[in-house]
C-alpha cells in the first residue's frame, strides 16, 4: 500500500480505534439497567437492522449461496459470538488493567498465525517489532502493576488470551469476503450473531419485563449503531487494505483512545509512563502499517 492510500486508512484505523475503544464506556452505562445477555443480543440485532439499511440505500444484496453464509458463521464466532462470550467469562477473575493487556495480543497472534499456518500475507521483523512495541506500549498505559497479577488467576486470564486469538482469527479469516463487499460481510456476521443471541438473552432474562431509563437506551442505541455497525462496516474494508496484521493493530490504540476519553471528560493528567505508553503504541502501529517501499528505499 502507498503512503498515499495510508493518509485514507490510517485515519480509519483511528476512527475504528475510537469507536471501539469508547464502547467500555456506552456499556459501563448500559449494563448498569440492561443485563449484559441483552445488551449485547440488543447490540448486535440494532447492528444487524443498521447494516441492513446502510445495504438498502447502497442497492447491495446479501449472499445466497450456502457456502458463503456458512463462512459469514465462522466469521460471527471469531469476531463476535465467541470472542466476546470467552472475553466476558474472563474478565470476572482478570482486573480490567490485566485484561486490557491480554486483549491486546490479537496483532502478535496474526502474526505468529500468518508465519506458522496461513502465510496469506508478507510478514517482516518490522512487523514483529510493532507487535511487540505496541502490547509494550499498552501495558505502560494501563500500568506495569497489573502484570503482577499475571498467572494468578490462570484460567480468566487464558480465555481472555484466547478472545485475542478469536480476534486475530476473525482479521485472518476475514481476509476470505473479497468475493461480497465489507457492508454484506458486516451484515451478514450480525445477522448471525443475532440468530443465536436473542434466544439466550430472551432465556436468560426475559427482556420483556426490563424498564430501562433513558441513558441506558440511549447508551445501547450508541454502541449498537456506532460502536458496532459502523465500526464493523470500517473494519471489513480495513481487512482488505492495511490486511490481517495492519487492522488488528487498531488494539493498540484503544489503550490510548481511553487514556483521552480521560483526559477530555475527567480531566486526567498524563504521567510520564502513560505518554511513553502512547508514543510506543503509535509506533508500534506506524510499524506494522509502515509501506513495504519505503522500508525498502531506506
Amino acid at each position: 500500500m502507498s503512503s498515499a492510500d495510508l493518509r485514507t486508512e490510517l485515519p480509519l484505523l483511528a476512527l475504528l480505534a475510537l469507536l471501539w475503544g469508547s464502547s467500555y464506556l456506552f456499556i459501563k452505562v448500559a449494563v448498569a439497567e440492561i443485563p449484559p445477555a441483552t445488551l449485547i443480543a440488543l447490540r448486535v440485532l440494532g447492528a444487524a437492522i443498521f447494516l441492513m439499511l446502510v445495504m438498502g440505500a447502497r442497492s447491495e444484496r446479501l449472499p445466497r449461496d450456502p457456502h458463503t453464509w456458512r463462512m459469514l458463521l465462522v466469521q460471527a464466532i471469531f469476531n463476535s459470538i465467541g470472542a466476546w462470550t470467552v472475553l466476558a467469562w474472563g474478565q470476572q477473575y482478570v482486573g480490567a488493567g490485566l485484561a486490557s493487556v491480554l486483549n491486546s495480543t490479537s496483532p502478535i497472534f496474526v502474526f505468529l498465525i500468518t508465519a506458522c499456518v496461513t502465510r496469506h500475507e508478507a510478514l517482516s521483523g518490522r512487523k514483529l517489532t510493532g507487535a511487540i512495541l505496541g502490547l509494550l506500549g499498552v501495558a505502560l498505559i494501563v500500568g506495569m502493576d497489573v502484570l503482577r497479577g499475571l498467572g494468578d488467576q490462570v484460567a480468566g486470564q487464558i480465555a481472555c488470551l484466547f478472545g485475542a486469538a478469536l480476534y486475530a482469527g476473525a482479521a485472518i479469516y476475514g481476509k476470505g469476503f473479497g468475493h461480497i463487499s465489507a457492508a454484506a460481510t458486516a451484515t451478514g456476521t450480525m445477522i448471525w450473531a443475532s440468530v443465536v443471541l436473542v434466544p439466550v438473552a430472551l432465556l436468560l432474562d426475559r427482556p420483556w419485563t426490563l424498564t430501562p431509563g433513558p441513558a441506558a437506551l440511549t447508551a445501547a442505541a450508541i454502541l449498537s449503531i456506532l460502536c458496532t455497525g459502523v465500526a464493523l462496516l470500517v473494519y471489513f474494508r480495513l481487512v482488505r487494505t492495511l490486511g490481517s496484521m495492519g487492522v488488528a493493530s487498531q488494539s493498540y490504540l484503544r489503550a490510548g483512545i481511553g487514556v483521552i476519553l480521560s483526559l477530555v471528560f475527567l480531566g486526567e493528567m498524563v504521567t510520564l509512563p502513560v505518554a511513553a505508553g502512547l508514543c510506543a503504541a503509535i509506533l508500534g502501529v506506524a510499524l506494522i502499517n509502515w509501506p513495504a517501499e519505503r522500508t525498502a528505499a531506506s
